[in-house]
Parts: C-alpha cells; structure tokens; sequence
C-alpha cells in the first residue's frame, strides 16, 4: 500500500516548475515506477515470496554478488528514506508549533523552539514512536496503516472540496531570512484562468528551507521520494499471507490512485494559488482548507506512516541480508527475532542508522541521495526481470504477463537516465560503491544454492552462436588445436594437464576419462558422483577445459566414443593426446603441483590412488596402439606425451641463467631415413604445434630450434636455406641447427633387411584413405637406439621436445614393436610430445 506521503508536496512542484513541467516529473516519474512495477509483478508472480522484498526478488534472480549489494544499497535507501519522512514531520510540526524567529517565548499554540539540536531532540521522538510500532509487528503496522490511508483519504477529500468551497483569501506568509519581522502575502485566488496562466511556466526559486537555489533536478529527487511506497508492499513479502496475490494488485492500484491524485492536485493549486504562496508557504493547504486541523493531522499521519513504511521496511531487508550470510558475522546480530518472528534486532539496528541520518539536519539535504539510491534498485529490479526474460528459462513462467523485455529496458534507461540528472556526482558514486559491493561479494561471499542467472545467460547465447558456427566454412587460415587429453587418474596427470592447456591456444579443450564399468550390471551411473571432483580439479589447475566421462567395456571403445560424441556443433576435438605407454611407475604430481602446495589446500578427494607398479595395467600395448590407429582413422591429429609429469614449468621458464629455455623440434620422421620430407602435412602440424606452445603467454621467452637432418653430398646449405625460407613464409621464428646423420643413415642401410635400391612402400596420405606402411621391420634396434642417441647429444637440454609420429602399420602383430621402437627412441629424452598431423593447419595466405 502506498499514500500520499506528503500531500503538499504537490505545491512545492508546481510552485517551484509550474504546471507544464510539474506533470512532466509526474509522467517521467511515474512511468519508470510503472516500469518497475511491471517487473515486481512479474517476479512476484513467479514463485514463492520470502521476507526482504526487492532484495529476495533481485538476489534470487541475479545471485548473491547483485543480491547483497543492491540489498545493500535498497537498506540505506530506506533507511534514509525514513530519516527524510521525519525530517519533513519535524519540520511540519515546527512550522505549526514552532515559536517564531524572533521571539524568545511562544503565544497560542507556538510553544516548540526552533533550532537544530531541538528540531533533532523532535525527530527522535517521531522516530522512537515509529520504532515502538515496529517493534510490536507487522499486524499493528498493517493496521496503522489502514487508519492512516483513511484519514488520509478523509483530508484528500476535504482539500479537493476546500479548492471549491473556500473563498478567495489573502495568506501573510512570515520570511525566514527577517526573524519573523518581515512578511509577505500569497493568495489563494479561487478558480482564475490568470492565475493558472501565471503557474504554466518553472519560475525557480529558493527553497526557504535550506536556502538552496531549486532547479529541475533538484525538484524532482524531492518529489520522485513521494512516489517510492510502491515498494512498501514487496518490502512486506515475509509477512504477506499471499504477497503473490497481494504485491501485484496493491502495487498497481497505489500507483495509479497516487498517480491521479498528484497530477489533479496540481492543476487545482495551479488555477487558484499564485506562485508566492506556493513557494513560499509549503502548509499552506492549512490556510484554504474548510476544516485546517484535518489537514494538519493529515500530513502528519501520512508522512508518519511513510516513516514507518520505510522503517520497517529497512529492517525486513537488514534481516533477510543477516539470514542468507552474505556477509558472515557481520550481520549475525539482525538475525534474532521474537517469538512471533518480529525481526526485533535488526528493526533496532535500522533505527540507529536512520537516527544517524537524522544528524544531517534539512529535508532536501539528502533527497538527492535517497533519490539515486531507489532508482538504482529499480533499474536493478528491471535488470533482473530483463535477464529471466532474455534466458527463456522454461521456469520462468510469472502469472502475470503484462510486461515484456521492452517494458524493463525501458525502465532501466529512464532509471539511468534520471539518476544523472538529478545528481551526476550521487550517481557516480553510487555506481561506484555498487561495484565495490559486488567485488567484495564475489570473492568474499560463500557460494549460494539460488541458480545463477548468469549461467542461464550464457546457455542461451552459447547456443545462439553454437548454431551460427558453421563447420562449412572453416578455413585454415583460423584452425585451432581443439585437445582431447584422454587422463586415467588425475594425480598422475596434473603437469600434462597443464602443458596441453598451454598448447590449446583458445581453442576447445577437454579432459577424457574412461571407466571400465557395464551399466547393465550397476544400480545407477557411476559417473555423476565423480563430476564434481573432476570439476574442481580444473578450477584449482586454473585450466580452462571441459570434462567428458564415460562409461565403456575397454578404453579402447570409450576413446572411440569420446571422439565420435565430444564437442558440440563446430567446436568438437581435432586432436588426441595421450600419455605414454612404459612401464614407468606413475608418480603423484598432483600433491606437487603448486595450486595445492602454494595453498596448503590438500588435493581434491574422489579419485583414486595411483596404480602400484605391480598391479596390471588396464590396457594392452596392442590395445594402446590401436587407439592411435582409430584416431588417425577418424583423420584427428594425435599428441603421445612422454615424461611430462618431469617437466617443471615454472622452473624451466623462470629460471634467470642465459641463455633462455629452449623447444627443440625434430620435424623428420627418425624412423624414416629414406624418406626425410620435411613440408609434408605432419611434419607442417608438428612445427605449428611447437609455434603454438611458444605462443603461450608462458613459454613466450622460450627459443624454438629446429633440426635439420643432412647426409653430405645433399647440398646441405641449399636445404637450409629452402627451410629458412619456409618458416619465413609461416611466420616462425626458430633457430635451424644442421645435423649430419650419415654414420645413422648408414647404420640404416646395414641394418635393413631388404636389399640397398629396392622399392620403398611410401607413406600415402589421399583425402579420406589412410594406408599404413608395411616397412616397420625394415627398422632395426640398434638403428633407433642410434636415433636417440642423436636426439639427447644436442645440447644443451631443451624444456620440452617435439618429434615426429610416424604411423602405426597396418598389421596389427606389428603393433607391439612398433611400440617398443617408440619407447627406445624416446628413452631418456626427457619431456617429449610425438607429433603426428592429418590436417591442414598452416598457411601462407593474409
């Protein structure tokens, strides 16, 4: 419910603006609460209400930073708003029973002195008489209330009546500035077509209460303060019986009666009051009404009942913050109640700040900022009804439907807008301690259970642009590694975690899991209770990956699966990574890895110990191969990771000895030495790889050296100089290092098993056909323990290598050897990523 709370506040507009922009303010006004009421409808409809008003409403539709911090901001508002009603009663008393200036004793019914310690000593009375009936409960406030809406109705009608019954009179009006020596008359003209002619136009003036110059801003933070109860009845929403019911139907009513009764107040004071009456003598209604004391009753009950009405309202925000732990113990006080479950500690907390407001002294003094407070929150309120309608929540489904996302963007912009103009300096630093809040709440504050808005937000955008993104129109020029890191148990794992998030370059990330369970033999899935750890671990990794879990009868199927099901639309994994296969015994990185150590925090329970090297492995070596044949099959690129859990970051790229760490990159396949291609679409992959990784932020003061394999008699400068050229075109930056490999090559050729000059089965790579070579018998040991040994003599050691991945063979008997000359080639390197590319990556064009 809300009244008029001070019904002269019409004669203060319209003598200070005049009539023309007296219903200007009242149509701006009144259409940004018209706005906002359409929102409040809206949500209060849309589910249960609980105590706290505009700030339930907000919190639980923006989540808890928003929530808090406009609940703040709506706290202060009333609570200034009631010292801003008090302080109009004060002064409303004191100009009917205050001595007058001049005079040291009082005549008649001026006996009250005037100054500020007494006009304070005024307003804490009027205060303590507000908090007494707050302190009983909202049954005794309800019903105060009613009482006031009626003798309020009773003098609105006695004034409307006055307007026609009294006659034309002359009002002495005593001047402030001349101790009461000096006075002048306003009149009261009856209906005049002159004097309504006269009140058409603003003639700005000085308010004669705070001395203060009045202009269109001003006017109308003191006047829109008039118009915020419409608040008061979400304000009460803990203790409504239906406050889905009662806010809609008592909002829209107290708005539209107010609405009526301000804009025909004004024109009747316009057509017979002149303007020095109006400016000067804001009870003047006293003086032309046909029974004075009603009004004068009036005005107190009413702005009275607006005290109350913000009072209690301040307090019902104060213990809906305390109760929900926004701000811990801060607020643990406000949260005892009565035994009625009157909010009794937090009613007193708000009647000690509004009793601090009060030392401000002069009504207009803080309208400004009362004002900018309360169009923040219903720009909020707006916000909030804009954003559940925008996320096209299925739940969202309000009984009200009068509103549409035009009406709450609309009554932003007015709020907006309007904050500005009546005080660009209150505005700012509104705004600006909003933020603050919202920071302080957004790592401060627990996390809350309310739903975030922001989620349903981004779900509905991220689907938008999903479907615009057309894997039709890729092009090389923009491809992007999108990784698929295939992890067994995350506390082996943390570094490659952490390294492949370096190679994914913005591009698609996501951590693959596979457990070996049958549904058919289980109760339920086994995989949401894990979902949690697993997303903990990335927010404490600081990664920036997804999680993918299945459920398979080997890993083999389940990486199938993964790579057939992960991702979604345009954004689906390009690449596989793997660790590697050795019988290596699995070291827990993840109690290592400074996100746990730095924080003292201990590592994220629900997974798993680590295997014991005794215990078997679950997957074969055959079967480990076979997932890198089935990913090249599916022409995604293939990442095997060796030794990375001993690659130290932080130590390597941080440490201050020169000169700077090194990426050593071997773009020829070792186990090929009669074919050493070096622009064929894997060895082009392995160097983006590499380029990639020396673009991340991290590994940026890295040096990327690139090795060039050379026998003698090949022209070996000629080749250099075609590379140079190459990765010129490409726009990398590497160092090439010669390597002559003729003691290797020939070491090959003693070794092969098939005679010098006859045929070799080429690699063949055709659109969409992948033929495996049969060649990997050629290729002895000896030969590629040699290999390695030229990879490890180049010194000094790089942070991390990158080699190239030749196929698995077609024959799939081979697959163990292929394996295990895999594991000599690398042993010993250090950390170390096998390359192998299918597509396309690098290109030349702008």
């Amino acid at each position: 419910r809300a009244v008029c709370p001070l019904p002269s506040l019409a004669g203060f507009v319209v003598g200070h603006a005049g009539l023309y922009q007296a219903l200007a303010m009242f149509a701006v006004a009144y259409f940004i609460i018209g706005m906002t009421v359409l929102s409040v409808c809206a949500i209060a409809t849309n589910g249960a209400l609980d105590a706290g008003g505009a700030y339930y409403m907000i919190s639980r539709a923006l989540g808890p930073e928003f929530g808090g911090s406009i609940g703040i901001m709506f706290f202060l508002a009333n609570v200034c708003g009631s010292a801003l009603y008090v302080l109009g009663l004060v002064e409303a008393v004191v100009d009917s029973f205050g001595i007058p200036p001049g005079q040291e004793v009082g005549t008649g019914v001026h006996v009250l002195p005037q100054s500020y310690w007494y006009e304070l000593l005024y307003g804490t009375v009027l205060l303590a008489l507000c908090l007494l009936v707050c302190l009983v409960g909202a049954s005794i406030y309800a019903k105060a209330t009613f009482l006031i809406f009626l003798i309020v109705a009773a003098v609105l009608g006695t004034i409307l009546v006055s307007f026609f019954a009294t006659r034309p009179l002359e009002v002495p009006i005593r001047l402030p500035d001349t101790n009461g020596t000096e006075t002048d008359n306003g009149f009261f003209t009856g209906f005049s077509l002159n004097t309504l002619r006269s009140n058409l136009g603003g003639g700005y003036a000085v308010d004669y209460t705070t001395g203060q110059m009045m202009s269109f801003s001003s006017v109308f933070a003191v006047m829109f303060n008039g118009c915020t109860g419409i608040m008061a009845g979400s304000n009460m929403s803990g203790d409504l019986k239906r406050p889905s019911y009662s806010i809609p139907r008592g909002t829209i009513s107290a708005v539209l009666f107010t609405y009526l009764v301000y804009n025909l107040l004004a024109f009747l004071m316009c057509a017979t009051c002149n303007r020095v009456l109006l400016q000067k003598d804001y009870g003047f209604l006293r003086d032309i009404s046909i029974f004075p004391p009603l009004v004068t009753v009036g005005i107190y009950a009413a702005t009275l009942s607006a005290a109350m009405s913000n009072l209690i309202g301040a307090s019902r925000i104060l213990y809906a913050l305390a109760r929900d732990d926004l701000f811990g113990r801060a607020l643990v006080l406000a949260k005892k109640t009565s035994a009625s479950g009157n909010p009794v500690m937090a009613v007193i907390l708000s009647w000690l700040v509004v009793q601090v407001v009060l030392f401000s002294g002069k009504l207009n003094t803080i309208a400004s900022v009362v004002t900018t407070f309360f169009l923040l929150v219903y720009a909020t309120v707006n916000l909030a009804c804009l954003a559940l309608e925008w996320a096209s929540a299925p739940n969202f489904r309000p009984t009200f439907r009068y509103f549409t996302w035009h009406t709450c963007l609309l009554g932003i912009a007015g709020c907006c807008v309007m904050m500005f103009l009546i005080s660009p300096v209150s505005a700012s630093a509104s705004l600006g301690f909003l933020l603050l809040l919202l920071l302080a709440l957004h790592y401060l504050s627990p996390s809350s259970t309310w739903g975030y808005i922001s989620q349903a937000l981004i779900f509905h955008q991220v689907r938008k642009y999903l479907l615009m993104l057309d894997v039709r129109k890729d092009h090389v020029k923009f491809w992007r590694p999108q990784m698929l890191l295939m992890v067994q148990n995350p506390r082996g794992s943390a570094r490659l975690i952490d390294f492949v998030n370096d190679l994914k370059k913005s591009g698609l990330y996501v951590l693959g899991h596979v457990e070996l369970q049958d549904l058919d033999m289980l109760p339920s899935d086994p995989l949401q209770p894990q979902q949690d750890s697993w997303l903990s671990l990335v927010d404490k990794l600081n990664v920036k990956a997804f999680v993918s879990l299945t459920l398979a009868p080997s890993v083999r199927h389940g990486v199938r699966q993964l790579l057939f099901t992960s991702g979604l639309g345009g954004m689906r994994p390009n690449t596989l990574v793997l660790g590697f296969y050795d019988d290596e015994a699995p070291q827990d990185g993840l109690a290592r890895h400074p996100a746990f150590t730095s924080a003292r925090e201990e590592v994220p329970l629900g997974f798993p110990p680590l295997r014991a090297p005794t215990t078997p492995k679950l997957l074969s070596a055959r079967e480990y191969v076979g997932i890198v044949a089935d990913a090249l099959k599916m022409l995604r690129n293939v990442l095997l990771a060796r030794q990375l859990e001993s690659l130290d970051k932080a130590w390597e790229l941080r440490r201050a000895a020169s000169p700077p760490p090194t990426i050593h990159v071997w773009p020829v396949t070792l186990r090929r030495p009669d074919s050493p291609r070096y622009a064929d679409t894997c060895s082009l992959f392995l160097l983006q790889m590499a380029c990639v990784l020396n673009m991340a932020r991290a590994w940026r003061r890295a040096r990327l050296r690139l090795f060039l394999c050379v026998e003698a008699g090949t022209m070996p400068h000629a080749q250099e100089e075609k590379l140079r050229q190459l990765l010129k075109d490409l726009r990398i930056q590497a160092q090439i290092q010669l390597v002559p490999w003729d003691a290797i090559t020939r070491l090959h050729w003693q070794t092969c098993r098939r005679p010098p000059g006859g045929p070799v089965e080429e690699e063949e790579e055709e659109e969409g056909v992948v033929n495996f070579p049969t060649n990997t018998t050629q290729v002895s040991d000896e030969y590629v323990c040699a290999a390695n040994k030229l990879v490890l003599e180049q010194s000094p050691a790089p942070a991390v290598r990158f080699l190239y991945l030749p196929r698995p063979p077609a024959d799939t008997s081979l697959y163990p050897l292929y394996l295990h000359q895999l594991e000599l080639l690398t042993r010993g390197l250090g950390p170390t990523v096998l390359v192998h590319g299918v597509s396309a990556v690098t290109s030349t064009q702008l």
